[in-house]
């Protein structure tokens, strides 16, 4: 009997639990997203206000990255990463019960505060757990589980014709899994306490900034970047020719390419350097982002340029967090986590909004050339980046 606990407690152990819950958090927005503004388009709502609309889940998200911190520090990892679960099952089921867009972005609030605590709780859990010499790996692995839920999201638009309610009371149902197996086998692990001579310092956010500003900017480009993608492209494909199918046949490209090259992308940051990667990922991806208009409708066309884009810059927040906790002193690492998420709420408000305005003034491409050139400037900021790589962060690290 003993023995078959033990196998049961190393079976869902605290690494698997966390994996699920980023996987089935990966696949609610990779659901939710493209779903909604199908559903709106498919109702005549001009593609401005489905983009204002789709920024509601980071608003909800951006506002719980404002206080995320304080309440770790009140509740513990556990207790934070339940309730978020907890509140993304409960919202879901109620989007295909009512069909009001004010409740709708009520609803949306609702996902993006919980989606703000799983990814707040996970992230910094995984951060602080890995050593320097595996951080790469292990937050590329991180980003892998979330890839491969994202992948595999869109392809609940096929399951629309059993029934608008079946993709979400499904996702309902995987939450309610992982709410019951976290509240079983999760360690209620504390954040760690701040010594006293750091807690009476001044706030460290310009010292963040100071020090870590380039590590911190993958995360705002990933915020605009999937946003743009889940809430923008499934209109800019509808109007370009595509249909439904074809759009949910091409998204989950767009991570499955993120899913082959995070760990290779991971690895060889802790080898070479993670600046050096993100500068060339960004580049290399934004190259591919630029050449998407020019290639129309073209099915195959899309799909190779969406898996190498996606491939390249899929792994851009946990690289960028990986490189934050480089640069910077272990007590500064909540700070910054939050300032992540601070980053990657705003370019998610920021990308429908933006997608939104240029396809309804008629300019769709616009949407990529902007997507595209966001990240060539991504890298040629790393030049400037250089200049500061200052030894004062290195030599807090040690301390």
């Amino acid at each position: 009997m003993i023995q078959s606990t033990s196998r049961t407690q190393r079976l869902f152990s605290p690494t698997f639990i966390l994996i699920a819950v980023i996987i089935i958090a990966g696949l609610s927005q990779g659901l939710l997203l493209p779903v909604l503004s199908i559903f709106m388009e498919e109702r005549g709502i001009s593609s401005s206000v489905n983009g204002l609309h789709a920024a509601a889940l980071y608003v909800g998200s951006f506002a719980m990255s404002l206080v995320a911190e304080k309440l770790l520090s009140r509740t513990g990892f556990k207790r934070l990463l339940l309730g978020g679960v907890v509140l993304v099952m409960l919202a879901l089921p109620v989007f295909p019960l009512v069909s009001d867009l004010k409740l709708w972005f009520i609803l949306r609030l609702l996902v993006g505060i919980g989606d703000s605590a799983i990814h707040f709780t996970s992230q910094l859990w995984i951060i602080l757990v890995s050593p320097p010499e595996k951080r790469g790996r292990n937050i590329s692995l991180y980003g892998m589980s979330y890839g491969l839920g994202f992948s595999i999201g869109p392809l609940g638009i096929r399951l629309l014709e059993y029934g608008q309610a079946i993709p979400f009371v499904l996702l309902a149902i995987l939450f309610l899994t992982i709410v019951i197996l976290a509240a079983l086998y999760l360690p209620d692990r504390a954040p760690e306490p701040v010594r006293q001579e750091e807690a009476g310092e001044p706030r460290k956010v310009p010292q963040i900034y100071r020090l870590a500003w380039f590590a911190l900017l993958p995360s705002l480009l990933y915020g605009y970047m999937e946003s743009s993608m889940n809430s923008n492209f499934p209109i800019y494909g509808l109007r370009s020719g595509l249909s439904a199918a074809d759009i949910a046949a091409l998204l989950p490209f767009f991570g499955i390419g993120g899913l082959i090259l995070q760990l290779p992308l991971g690895m060889l940051s802790d080898r070479y350097g993670r600046k050096k990667v993100l500068m060339a990922a960004g580049l290399s991806g934004g190259l591919l982002f630029l050449a998407v208009p020019l290639a129309g409708n073209h099915f195959i066309a899309l799909l190779l340029l969406f898996m190498g884009a996606g491939g390249l810059v899929g792994s851009f927040f946990s690289l960028g967090l990986a490189y934050a906790a480089d640069l910077l002193p272990r007590h500064l690492l909540p700070v910054a986590n939050v300032i992540a998420s601070f980053h990657f709420n705003f370019g998610s408000i920021v990308g429908p909004n933006l997608g939104g305005a240029a396809m309804q003034l008629g300019a769709a491409p616009l949407l990529f050339i902007l997507l595209g050139s966001a990240y060539l400037l991504f890298s040629a900021s790393g030049l400037a980046f250089r200049a500061q790589s200052s030894k004062k962060s290195v030599n807090m690290n040690r301390l």
